[in-house]
């Protein structure tokens, strides 16, 4: 007899889910969702786990409702993993371990399970990233990833012939998953993390063809003159992390600083721009 769990939905500011979400992940080992209406879902196994887990990321972010509620009895330790599923970016087929796929030729199959560091396709930025760099990486392509995470989008655009790609984080737990993930796809050789400054270590890895920065729009403006710096001429950046009402501060940015927007994506409320280097 299985006995019942408990789920936890959290509201947050948008800002935070990411956080919210790694928060989660990192204190129950088990995956969450991001429900329809922007809640963050994850699962506890009674009661008082559920309601110590709800003080606790209240504590931490102090600005966020939640509940928590029965569910049937169901093995939460696996049943979550239905959530999750394969999705397609052009050439790129984004997948959990659990889900083998048979690609097409000319098709490259990125294998990434959620984990604490953030990227596996679940999240609008993320898949928004992702459907541009597929679009615009270039066999041959020095690649930068800043705010890396998971390595997803640095991961792709060696599976998608880059020459090479750096990802940069700053939180020191998502390297070592990053760099598994790298060589759970056959690219650790030529996908490398780094910890530190994204302000900072771009100057000492570039140049780069193409630079990815899935980061929120008030630190993606920060950077603007760091990304621009690290950019060949005619090299191209893909921002994300940011939400559709934020294009219309984010465009006049852009130009201001020198780059040039040609292609976007919107998904599920999110944002994410392409951009030539002038």
């Amino acid at each position: 007899m299985i006995d019942p769990w408990w789920r936890v939905a959290i509201r947050c500011r948008p800002a935070e889910r990411d956080a919210v979400a790694a928060f989660l992940v990192g204190l129950t080992g088990q995956g969450v969702e991001e429900a329809a209406d922007g809640r963050i879902h994850t699962v506890a196994e009674s009661e008082a786990e559920a309601g110590a887990l709800l003080a606790e990321a209240a504590e931490t972010f102090h600005d966020i409702e939640g509940a928590i509620s029965r569910l049937d009895p169901v093995d939460w330790s696996v049943h979550w993993r239905d959530g999750i599923t394969t999705r397609r970016f052009g050439r790129v087929i984004v997948t959990p371990s659990w889900r083998p796929v048979v690609a097409d030729p000319g098709d490259v199959v990125l294998t990434i399970d959620p984990e604490s560091a953030f990227g596996n396709g679940e999240h609008g930025s993320t898949r928004a990233a992702l459907a541009l760099l597929e679009r615009h990486v270039r066999p041959g392509d020095r690649v930068l990833d800043l705010g890396s995470g998971s390595g997803i989008l640095a991961i792709g655009a060696a599976l998608l012939g880059a020459k090479s790609a750096v990802g940069i984080e700053i939180d020191e737990d998502a390297l070592p998953i990053a760099e598994a993930n790298a060589v759970r796809n056959g690219v650790g050789e030529r996908v490398t993390f780094l910890m530190g400054d994204a302000a900072v270590l771009p100057a000492i890895v570039a140049p780069a063809e193409l630079l990815c920065s899935n980061i929120l729009r008030t630190v993606n403006t920060i950077l603007l003159p760091t990304i621009h710096a690290a950019l060949v001429p005619g090299g191209v950046a893909i921002f994300s992390g940011m939400e559709e009402a934020e294009e219309a501060i984010f465009r006049p940015t852009l130009l201001a600083s020198g780059f040039a927007p040609f292609d976007d994506v919107h998904d599920g409320g999110w944002w994410a721009v392409a951009a030539h280097r002038a």
